[in-house]
């Protein structure tokens, strides 16, 4: 069943969407998707939506995942900051992509089950705090994985950055949501929105309102 419904998921949501990267194509069929939600989702598990795995808590939905994925563009020496790695479904398919992947969660459920699902996988670290803190602990990233929406620039993720680092998230205004790619460039970070996107906004990622006069 769940060989099928990878196979299905890649062809119909994946390189129907243009992601042509068949190292990506390789690792998405190497992860049982449904391993990583809960038992009451598993129908939802390849399907085009996001699925939910803790209260206000999701997979992204396959689509925006690999699009995101060919977008940062992951080498096999890359070390890779997962932002919300949730049950570890997306460092699972990073692990296979990057040379190590420091997965980041703050929900301590949600550390526990991912420590369980990810066992044996040797280059993935999970450790837990603030998503929107980063892990400074790990030093410099060459690619920093955001999954889910975020409102505004996230500035101390961007600081985590390598020289020549990528940042990938969806940044969300309004109603519209979009993949966003940030690059650090001598120094400085520049960005770009790429494709369309509405992924549930992740916790610790809503933009602040200031005071109004």
């Amino acid at each position: 069943m769940s060989a099928s419904a990878r196979f299905n998921m890649i062809e119909t949501q994946i390189r129907s969407n243009d992601v042509t990267d068949v190292r990506i194509h390789a690792a998405l069929d190497a992860v049982a998707r449904e391993r990583f939600v809960p038992s009451s989702k598993q129908a939802l598990a390849y399907a085009d939506v996001p699925v939910e795995i803790a209260p206000g808590r999701y997979l992204l939905d396959p689509r925006s995942f690999a699009k995101a994925l060919q977008l940062v563009r992951i080498t096999a020496e890359d070390k890779v900051l997962d932002v919300g790695c949730g049950t570890g479904y997306s460092s699972a398919v990073l692990g296979r992509l990057a040379k190590n992947v420091i997965a980041l969660e703050q929900d301590a459920d949600l550390v526990r089950i991912a420590s369980g699902l990810l066992e044996g996988q040797a280059n993935v670290q999970i450790t837990q705090g603030a998503l929107i803190e980063g892990f400074k602990g790990g030093g410099l990233y060459d690619v920093i994985f955001v999954n889910g929406a975020i409102e505004a620039q996230p500035d101390t993720l961007l600081s985590q950055l390598e020289e020549g680092g990528r940042l990938v998230a969806f940044l969300q205004s309004g109603a519209q949501g979009r993949a966003t790619l940030y690059l650090k460039e001598q120094g400085m970070v520049g960005h770009r929105a790429d494709f369309d996107a509405n992924v549930p906004l992740l916790a610790g990622f809503k933009k602040h309102l200031g005071f109004v006069f």
